[in-house]
């Protein structure tokens, strides 16, 4: 793989898919910084590999991201590869969607993707080798109701990255979007205990409801969003540049 070597970082590391690129990319050979607001479980996958450092910082505000990068780089040196998985969901019918509302998804699940890459694109530039990565959501590619703000943000994420695409052009880096359906996370948990607290449904019909558009009828595992954004950093996916990458089970 492409990242033996290279640096990585991983924003929203702490937990659930953020937790499996960190440990994915590091067992890969790569040097990985992981960023996040909270340093106790930061610490705690940080404990699991050698090459796993961490930075604080709030990917809403881009004068912490550059702080954090700077931290980042004198840790483990120039980074190459930048993956912006930090983001935040809720759950509103479009009546309530207020201005707060729609700007604190905004702020998370795009802001913090542009913050991200912004950090890390001159180093790469100057490196003449790079990958920006965003974790997505297959609500960037599609509509979900009640989720009105979240689906507006990732879908600006997925124009972003292609966007970013057409700017990169020949410089040796690349911009994609990996585009989960729903992963099995403590994200998802709070998911099923809000649905179950709103409408009373048992659990089991809670999980039942939201893996009913997978196909394969089940939810999409951390570990496979990181072997996702490893291929994204190989020689084999060298030329896919721009993609809004589906993990659904075949959703879309």
């Amino acid at each position: 793989m492409s990242v033996a070597g290279r640096h990585v970082v991983v924003t929203g590391g702490g937990t659930g898919v953020g937790r499996a690129l960190a440990l994915g990319f590091a067992h890969a050979g790569a040097r990985v910084t992981i960023m996040g607001r909270r340093e106790a479980p930061l610490r705690e996958v940080a404990r699991q590999h050698r090459e796993i450092g961490y930075a604080l910082c709030d990917v809403t505000d881009s004068a912490s991201v550059s702080a954090a990068f700077t931290q980042a780089r004198g840790l483990n040196g120039a980074v190459t590869v930048a993956v912006a998985n930090a983001g935040a969901a809720d759950s509103l019918p479009f009546s309530r969607v207020t201005p707060d509302h729609l700007q604190a998804m905004l702020a998370v699940n795009l802001g913090g993707v542009v913050n991200t890459w912004q950090a890390a694109l001159d180093g790469m530039k100057s490196d003449g080798w790079g990958r920006c990565i965003a974790i997505a959501s297959t609500a960037g590619l599609k509509g979900y109701a009640y989720a009105s703000a979240y689906a507006a943000a990732k879908h600006a994420v997925v124009g972003l990255t292609r966007s970013l695409a057409l700017e990169l052009g020949q410089s040796g880096l690349t911009a994609n979007a990996i585009c989960p359906g729903f992963i099995e996370t403590p994200m998802l948990e709070r998911s099923i205990e809000t649905i179950t607290a709103k409408t009373g449904m048992s659990e089991t019909n809670a999980r039942a409801s939201l893996v009913a558009a997978n196909p394969q009828k089940r939810f999409i595992q951390p570990d496979e969003v990181a072997g996702a954004a490893l291929w994204l950093c190989s020689d084999a996916a060298a030329s896919v540049n721009g993609h809004a990458l589906a993990l659904s089970g075949g959703e879309i």
